[in-house]
């Protein structure tokens, strides 16, 4: 059965005129008629309406045809193994950048730490150093004085490092590609 005979079926199901229908679930009564007939298929918003006010549907029905119409069509220990609403459990969100810097018990390390803890991706959290800011000025520039003695330390690697960049805590930073 395809989803077009599906919806046809519900509508047929519900006992209202397929304008009714279209109200009920609040979508523009021309949709239903181009989905019943088959020129247009259904979206995904569209089926979610669809469950939403028919909560008795079940969903393998509804999206692929499989199964039963009615959740009262199944034998009871079916019944008893679908979980409710309540039930279901809601992923947790997982934390983005901006979350992480206003939650300061989660983000970097304290000052008293001696070790860098290491993230998954292999990168280690780099703890923030309090110092008075720094004035400088646009057209200040920046020193070389350590260039020499980096390039003489990555020449040493046998892995090739592509760029090295230092952050500043006034907003400036430099880098450096040997």
């Amino acid at each position: 059965m395809s989803l077009n005979e599906r919806i046809s079926k519900i509508i047929e199901y519900s006992n209202l005129t397929p304008s009714e229908f279209a109200d009920e679930i609040d979508v523009q009564r021309s949709s239903i008629s181009h989905i019943t007939s088959g020129r247009n298929k259904p979206s995904l918003e569209f089926i979610i309406k669809i469950k939403s006010r028919f909560p008795e549907l079940l969903w393998d029905w509804l999206v692929t045809g499989e199964g039963e119409m009615l959740k009262s069509q199944l034998p009871e220990t079916e019944i008893l193994n679908e979980p409710d609403e309540e039930e279901k459990v809601k992923p947790t969100p997982l934390p983005d950048l901006f979350t992480m810097m206003n939650n300061d018990e989660e983000f970097g390390t304290d000052e008293n730490d001696t070790e860098v803890p290491q993230t998954s991706l292999g990168e280690s959290v780099i703890s923030s150093q309090s110092k008075a800011p720094e004035k400088i000025s646009d057209s200040q520039q920046l020193g070389n004085s350590n260039d020499q003695s980096i390039i003489q330390a990555l020449g040493n690697q046998t892995d090739k490092i592509k760029r090295i960049v230092l952050f500043y805590e006034n907003g400036k930073f430099e880098s450096f590609e040997p």
